[in-house]
């Protein structure tokens, strides 16, 4: 079970409010306090943009242009698939290992997001926060992956970026790994034994 943002997916705001808030103190308290991460996390509930833009605009109102072009931009925070991770999935589905996504995501920017992410196609199944109005930590977000895709945490290994989600995990019985590198991820693959040390071919 892998999360993508973070992961899989290298995504960030600052490739955009680098351009529009030249200022570094400026631009993080503008990431901090107005489009934080919290205000992020309700999108991934389900929020329609519409409607959290209205609420931040209506709280500074001066920062209209910039708390817009947070959707408007979402594809250019988007730079795609991290490649040494996404090189790891692709040796994990080359051994047939059953792989799951399971990931904090705006329902309408996941669509809009997946021409950039060929990878999701080696997913036996994908669940997203905003499809489902949960998202992780919520131990009911992991109960309706199981439920939906025959997943048992005591035979499943779970990566996160997140260390509150990792914890999450791991107090329902999931193998969970604290994803801080590609290399300190294989690592943690390889001693699993889901990843071969020397060479990819599983019948070697």
């Amino acid at each position: 079970m892998f999360d993508l943002g973070g992961v899989l997916v290298d995504w960030d705001p600052r490739y955009v409010y680098q351009q529009l808030i030249a200022d570094h103190e400026e631009r993080e308290w503008f990431l901090r306090e107005c489009c934080s991460r919290d205000w992020i996390l309700e999108q991934d509930l389900g929020r329609p943009w519409v409607e959290g833009n209205e609420i931040l605009i209506a709280r500074y109102p001066e920062h209209r242009h910039l708390i817009e072009a947070f959707r408007e931009r979402w594809l250019d925070m988007l730079r795609g698939p991290i490649a040494e991770t996404v090189s790891l999935l692709g040796r994990l589905h080359q051994r047939n290992v059953p792989l799951y996504a399971l990931s904090n995501w705006s329902a309408d920017t996941f669509e809009l997001s997946r021409d950039r992410l060929p990878f999701l196609s080696m997913f036996s199944g994908v669940l997203i926060s905003g499809e489902v109005g949960i998202r992780k930590p919520d131990r009911r977000f992991f109960h309706i992956l199981g439920e939906r895709y025959c997943v048992e945490p005591n035979t499943s290994v779970f990566i996160d970026d997140t260390k509150e989600n990792v914890d999450a995990a791991a107090a329902l019985g999931f193998d969970a790994i604290h994803c801080i590198s590609p290399a300190a991820l294989q690592h943690e693959l390889e001693r699993r034994g889901l990843l071969d040390t020397l060479h990819d071919d599983p019948q070697q």
